[in-house]
């Protein structure tokens, strides 16, 4: 099995995937893609449940993406993946989509029926919900939240699961306001609109939303590279924020190395991305998968990534 396959092989996926046995009929499709950490995770999951099947990543360009779901039933897909920047072009292409995907903005998890058609759902929100809890025990709805980058597929995802837990207050920054307007007005639907913040990313909006938040969530994509500056200074936090980087990485971000420098709890985006895709797992085989086992893949991954 090849780290990453391509349009190319999805093509003539059976000729493609010869050598693999168990085969291949999971994958996650993005691009770039060859960063995941999903197929070490789901298939330790399938392993300990026994089931003949295995998970792989899929690199597929944008102008590629229609081509590839019309071609996944005929290559014996179960499901797949979805990560930047196919979320909201798989909303607008699979044949049935939940509410869940509708609010998020977007597809992170299809699964493909017998019959071929693709269901679309988003467990992006749900596994944050899940991992905010895991870290920090406490729950959304106790929480001011401030979301950096809220106008991206994961801050979509996760204001809009913030506002549906009807959290206390909930501040949305992003570089480019115009990106925010559609959101603001779904969650406005849900969500007292006196509770709503929103800005750009300057000093003067991130320092009144850190002064009204408990929970720092960055969704931008700065601290994906080692030497990146912070989202936010330490010099604005303070040792009551609690912070949760969705960015997952073999290095401490540096949002995270901010808050550690004034004692702030944080946590990085492995969580996140483990209970998503516990909730994946459900939608392909209604079975519950071993979290633990898939816990430990993932810090298995990341210990080795931190080594090199």
């Amino acid at each position: 099995m090849r780290e990453v396959y391509t349009i190319k092989d999805l093509r003539d996926w059976r000729t493609a995937t010869a050598d693999c046995d168990p085969p291949l009929r999971l994958a996650v499709i993005g691009d770039p893609v060859a960063h995941s950490a999903s197929p070490p995770m789901h298939n330790a999951a399938l392993v300990a449940l026994g089931i003949p099947a295995r998970y792989t990543r899929l690199h597929i360009k944008p102008d590629e993406l229609t081509e590839a779901l019309g071609l996944l039933h005929g290559a014996g897909f179960i499901g797949i993946n979805c990560t930047i920047p196919h979320k909201a072009g798989v909303l607008n292409a699979v044949d049935i989509a939940d509410d869940g995907a509708k609010r998020a903005g977007g597809v992170n998890t299809v699964v493909v029926r017998p019959d071929g058609k693709l269901h679309g759902f988003s467990t992006d929100g749900p596994g944050f919900s899940r991992a905010v809890r895991e870290s920090f025990d406490t729950e959304l709805r106790d929480l001011r939240v401030l979301v950096l980058g809220a106008g991206g597929g994961a801050g979509r995802a996760i204001a809009m699961q913030c506002a549906e837990e009807q959290c206390p207050a909930l501040t949305l920054l992003n570089r480019s306001l115009d990106k925010l307007e559609p959101l603001l007005d779904d969650i406005a639907k849900i969500y007292p609109f006196d509770r709503v913040s929103s800005g750009d990313l300057s000093d003067l909006f991130l320092k009144i939303g850190l002064a009204n938040s408990d929970l720092i969530v960055n969704c931008t994509a700065l601290g994906m590279n080692p030497g990146e500056r912070s989202p936010v200074p330490a010099k604005y936090l303070t040792a009551s924020h609690l912070i949760y980087d969705t960015v997952y990485v073999g290095h401490r971000t540096p949002l995270l190395t901010a808050g550690d420098s004034v004692g702030a709890r944080g946590a990085n985006g492995l969580s996140m991305l483990l209970h998503q895709g516990v909730l994946s797992f459900r939608h392909w085989f209604q079975r519950e998968p071993d979290i633990e086992v898939m816990r430990a893949a993932l810090l298995t991954r990341a210990r080795a990534r931190e080594q090199k």
